[in-house]
């Protein structure tokens, strides 16, 4: 049977054969596996189930700065509840293992304890839900007071230090963002004065002044060319009221000294040239054309009164020396020009160097663009950042606070720690039908191993397999008489003894 492909048939075939070995397995199994349970000891389970409650106060309002995933989290609280330094307490305040602590090393209590506390998270009903509901804390100990106290202990460990972590979490951050803050701040006022500096220094050829200075530009330019005509008409009126002055200067100095008809008549010939000229300029109602026409007038009455062939008797008079008003009022203008001319001269300069400096603004304004554009994006970096840090304080503070009064995310108790009042541990319902369940496949394993070895050939695919040759016929098994079987049990015995007679015959 080793040396060939097992069917179904053959295997029913061992069950039939092997039937009472492996039934007889399956019942000592049993009671065997019963009666190991009743010599364990007993171990109680007292069991907490804790959930996470959700902040108070919507997140959106106050968001929470703790976004590790609850099961991270947890474990890590895990770790370090299951510490040592943790544990030894709780070892010494309820007396455990008091008749090892002489014996085992506090790592081994430790370790025992450990094993014997199990958290288990609960699975999320939902599939959307990413954060886990809440938790299971199971404590495993020889005796059910011991265990619930010890379950009670542990499940306000963890809630004392989910509080204490995000609490520490929250005032951590903020402590962080202040400090950021100030770095922040720091660097926006090193950056606030130095844009201070940039706008004091270049002043008038800031990037947005730009479009100003080329109006002031061509103000400026405007202006220049109003005060270049002034100018010119100043000095004009300066050379008209200069040769006015030389014309009344001759005029008076010739009556002095008591000139002929001749000399008047030039004085008149040089009077009607300068009206001439002031007629082109002005009009009739312009004061110097009015005076000139009056000095005409009294000149031709001067030239008609007098006597060309009379001697002037007063020639040798000495006449009064004082100039005519005239005279002293063009003097005055001439002087008065002069002022005029000057004051045009400097504001013409006042205006041309005002011309230059918007001219060199208006030419180093894209260099200064630039070089504002990299203070203002520095500026504006600082800014941004300094707003950024202090919404995040503001919030990391509200936050802390809400940490604080205890309205953030939270562990609640929703099943304390029970008192067992049956021993978790040995199940012997459970071990019993372990036991069944060992004894019967034990007793199948030995079955199989005693098919496995049984070299004889008990069905007609046996005997095929093992002569290599087609079966023409069988005979079929004849059932003995309890006669004939007796009789045939016999038969070896006495076959034996006179095989043993004809021997000492030879003999």
């Amino acid at each position: 049977m080793t040396e060939r492909e097992l069917t179904l048939a053959d295997y029913m075939a061992m069950l039939r054969r092997r039937w009472m070995l492996i039934v007889v397995l399956a019942l000592v199994g049993g009671p065997l596996a019963y009666g190991v349970s009743r010599l364990l000891p007993d171990r109680y389970k007292s069991q907490t189930l804790v959930l996470v409650e959700r902040p108070s106060v919507p997140e959106k309002i106050v968001a929470s700065l703790d976004n590790e995933d609850l099961s991270q989290r947890l474990s890590s609280m895990q770790q370090q509840i299951l510490s040592r330094s943790r544990l030894e307490p709780i070892i010494n305040q309820f007396g455990l293992y008091s008749g090892e602590v002489s014996k085992v090393p506090m790592e081994d209590l430790v370790g025992q304890l450990q094993k014997a506390i199990e958290v288990t998270p609960i699975t999320p009903m939902a599939a959307t839900q990413s954060q886990l509901p809440g938790f299971y804390v199971n404590v495993t100990m020889g005796n059910a007071r011991t265990a619930q106290q010890v379950c009670t202990a542990v499940t306000s460990m963890f809630i004392e230090e989910n509080l204490r972590l995000r609490q520490q979490h929250s005032e951590d951050t903020t402590q962080f963002l202040v400090t950021q803050l100030a770095e922040a701040k720091a660097n926006l006022d090193e950056q606030d004065a130095k844009l201070a500096a940039f706008k004091s220094h270049y002043l008038g050829a800031l990037p947005e002044q730009e479009q100003m200075n080329l109006n002031l530009l061509s103000n400026m330019t405007s202006q220049l060319d109003a005060a270049t005509q002034a100018l010119a008409r100043a000095q004009q009126d300066k050379s008209f009221a200069e040769s006015m002055l030389t014309q009344q200067i001759a005029t008076w100095q010739a009556t002095q000294t008591g000139h002929s008809p001749e000399t008047l008549e030039q004085q008149l010939a040089a009077l009607q040239t300068q009206l001439a000229t002031l007629q082109s300029r002005y009009t009739d109602d312009y004061p110097d054309v009015i005076k000139i026409k009056n000095d005409i007038s009294a000149l031709k009455r001067q030239l008609a009164t007098s006597d060309p062939h009379k001697p002037n008797a007063d020639a040798s008079k000495t006449k009064n020396t004082l100039e005519p008003s005239q005279i002293a009022q063009l003097r005055a203008q001439v002087h008065n020009l002069d002022q005029v001319i000057a004051e045009k001269a400097r504001e013409q300069e006042q205006i041309k160097q005002q011309i230059k400096l918007y001219q060199e603004r208006v030419q180093s304004s894209p260099a200064v663009e630039q070089q504002f554009k990299e203070l203002t994006r520095g500026y504006q970096t600082a800014l941004d950042s300094y707003n950024e840090l202090q919404k995040k304080r503001d919030e990391s503070a509200m936050s802390a606070e809400l940490e604080r009064k205890q309205q953030g995310e939270q562990f609640r108790v929703l099943d304390p720690a029970n008192l067992p009042d049956k021993p978790s541990f040995p199940n012997r319902l459970l071990f019993a039908a372990g036991g069944l369940g060992g004894g019967l496949a034990l007793g199948l394993g030995i079955a199989f191993l005693l098919e496995m070895k049984d070299s004889s050939l008990k069905t007609e695919r046996d005997v095929e397999f093992a002569l290599r040759l087609p079966v023409l016929a069988m005979i079929p098994e004849i059932q003995a008489t309890p006669a004939e079987s007796v009789t045939r049990k016999e038969e070896p015995v006495l076959a034996g003894v006179g095989a043993g007679s004809g021997q000492s015959e030879r003999a």
